[in-house]
């Protein structure tokens, strides 16, 4: 385990995020967007902020900063240029903090707050973050069948195989 293999896994991360929202959520229409879903965070919308904002989280906790601001609920407005925008500036963030990355680092215990996370070692919360990302990225492309739009694996060997 080392830095450089984080940085790699993160380019996975960050490249499906990207490949979700250009395929398949930015040619819905705001309706189908916004359409709420029973399962997990509701929306696609609902879904995708959530994991921002829970990226953003994570990561400004390995770094004692504050989060960005959260975005607002929706308001029936077509706000995915927001969404998006906020989404590039949380990416930005957590790429700047993958380049620091040094071996050492991952085996440190940086979280003071919360009470909770103070005992978590940074490459726990850096698998946590790419896993959780996966398994609502799942729920959000099963949300996407059923509105009819064709959907691609996101099978990290995939991206492997393309990224050797």
């Amino acid at each position: 385990m080392n830095a450089e293999a984080f940085r790699y896994f993160y380019n996975y991360h960050f490249a499906q995020n990207r490949s979700l929202w250009d395929r398949a959520i930015a040619p819905l229409t705001y309706a189908q967007f916004g359409q709420e879903a029973a399962y997990s965070h509701g929306s696609v919308r609902s879904q995708i902020v959530h994991l921002l904002d829970v990226d953003d989280v994570w990561f400004s906790e390995l770094q004692g900063i504050e989060p960005f601001d959260p975005l607002p609920d929706a308001t029936g407005e077509d706000d995915r240029a927001s969404i998006r925008a906020h989404w590039d500036r949380v990416e930005q963030k957590m790429r700047a903090y993958l380049a620091e990355l040094q071996d050492e680092m991952l085996f440190t215990r940086p979280i003071a707050e919360p009470d909770e996370d103070k005992d978590l070692i940074v490459w726990q919360v850096l698998l946590h973050v790419v896993n959780h990302a996966t398994d609502h990225r799942a729920q959000i492309l099963r949300q996407l069948n059923d509105l009819g739009v064709d959907t691609a694996s996101q099978d990290f060997i995939f991206y492997v195989y393309d990224h050797p």
